[in-house]
């Protein structure tokens, strides 16, 4: 079955007729490229959700307050609630179980000068614990420690860009920058896989800067990093938990949606990720249409050879080709045929999401690509549903009586 002379006719047969074989090739090469494509973007989406809350930590509960919007206990609606220190340590002490670390954050602009140097940025009041909640990344110096809090320092640590605008080549090692009318001294500097916003931030200790606010003890809000173990219906528990106690403490009506609001990072990506899933999906079931469709072509196409070489079929069983032959030459054909358009749709697909790269992702499609072991499993799959394709007129063309074949025209 698998003879030279069997590839000799193959190819003759081809060259014959090559505008059967290059459209019956370009459907099934086109089918795969689509395949791969749409995979690759559907992998582009889920990476883009990835970048976009894996660059901070996702074992985090971000704890804000709000305005109430019903009276409560003699209070009336309206109220501003406001977290301070006290809040802080409770939560420390009463989820100790539960929670990694906390930190309140203070953000305000500061205009930030070193000798004649200056420019306006964002200063965050934060602790320790926010470096692994950033996942900022310090590459000189240290961040802000708990001696920092504890007694008042004015050290600072600042972004890549900041010491790039202020610093030109200097190392801000040691020296001091006047934020807002006051020195601090640089202790660190941090990268951030956040972006530019995210590295021209300067960062100091929160009880400096309450302090430096008239002694203060207000934060803006309250991050907390809960222990990965407790799983995401834990972080939920948790996230109700907290709401419930900060309620409680602040005089906030049970049932009243504001006042307070807490944004649950483990959530937030888990639902990001279901829809990207689902986008994925959605894609998918396009690509194997496609597929399908590039199935159901080439099927229609060998439907079409067989009933062209009707007679020739007719001679060959005539002078003493078997069944099995005739089989074997309509279904090696194509193979053939499927096999050679197949891979070469696959490569050009992968070869197109390479060159695609990064350039889509303000379309938050983010390094689109294609494990390589789903496009050859895809392409293996193309190639035997185009054999059973060839397979089944090929074995109707063997039934054919040679007398009646002869008679065809």
């Amino acid at each position: 079955m698998w003879n030279r002379d069997r590839w000799v006719e193959i190819f003759e047969t081809l060259s014959k007729n090559k505008l059967r074989a290059s459209l019956s090739g370009f459907t099934i090469a086109m089918g795969i490229f689509i395949f791969v494509t749409l995979y690759g973007f559907g992998n582009g989406l889920k990476n883009a959700f990835n970048q976009f809350f894996l660059d901070d930590a996702t074992n985090t509960l971000w704890v804000y307050g709000g305005q109430t919007s019903k009276p409560y206990k003699g209070f009336k609606s309206r109220r501003n609630i406001e977290f301070d220190n006290e809040d802080l340590d409770q939560l420390a002490t009463d989820f100790a179980y539960f929670i990694e670390g906390v930190t309140p954050r203070i953000t305000r602009a500061g205009e930030v000068s070193y000798k004649t140097e200056s420019n306006s940025y964002s200063v965050r009041a934060v602790g320790p614990v926010h470096q692994d909640i950033e996942k900022s990344l310090v590459y000189s110096g240290r961040y802000i420690n708990q001696s920092d809090v504890k007694d008042y320092t004015k050290n600072a640590v600042i972004g890549r860009l900041v010491a790039k605008d202020l610093f030109k080549y200097e190392d801000p090692l040691g020296k001091h920058v006047i934020i807002n009318d006051v020195a601090f001294k640089v202790v660190g500097v941090f990268s951030d896989e956040g972006g530019d916003n995210e590295e021209r931030m300067v960062y100091i200790p929160y009880t400096t800067q309450q302090r430096l606010l008239g002694g203060s003890e207000e934060i803006d809000q309250i991050i907390l990093t809960f222990r990965p173990e407790i799983g995401y219906a834990g972080a939920l528990q948790l996230e109700s938990n907290i709401m419930k106690f900060l309620k409680r403490k602040h005089s906030i009506d049970p049932e009243d949606p504001a006042g307070i609001f807490i944004r649950n990072v483990a959530s937030d990506l888990k639902q990001n990720q279901d829809f990207a899933s689902i986008l994925q999906y959605i894609v998918t079931f396009v690509g194997l249409g496609t597929l399908i469709a590039g199935v159901i072509g080439i099927s229609n196409i060998m439907v079409y050879v067989v009933r062209e070489r009707t007679k020739e079929l007719g001679i060959r069983k005539a002078i003493g080709a078997t069944p099995k032959s005739i089989i074997g030459m309509i279904l090696h054909e194509s193979i053939f045929i499927t096999t050679i358009a197949g891979y070469t749709g696959l490569f050009v697909g992968v070869g197109t999401l390479v060159l695609i790269g990064d350039n889509l992702e303000d379309f938050f499609i983010v390094d689109p690509q294609i494990h390589i072991g789903t496009a050859i499993f895809a392409t293996i799959l193309l190639i035997v549903f185009g054999a059973v394709a060839g397979y089944v007129p090929a074995k109707r063309a063997a039934r054919i009586k040679p007398i009646i074949a002869l008679r065809d025209e």
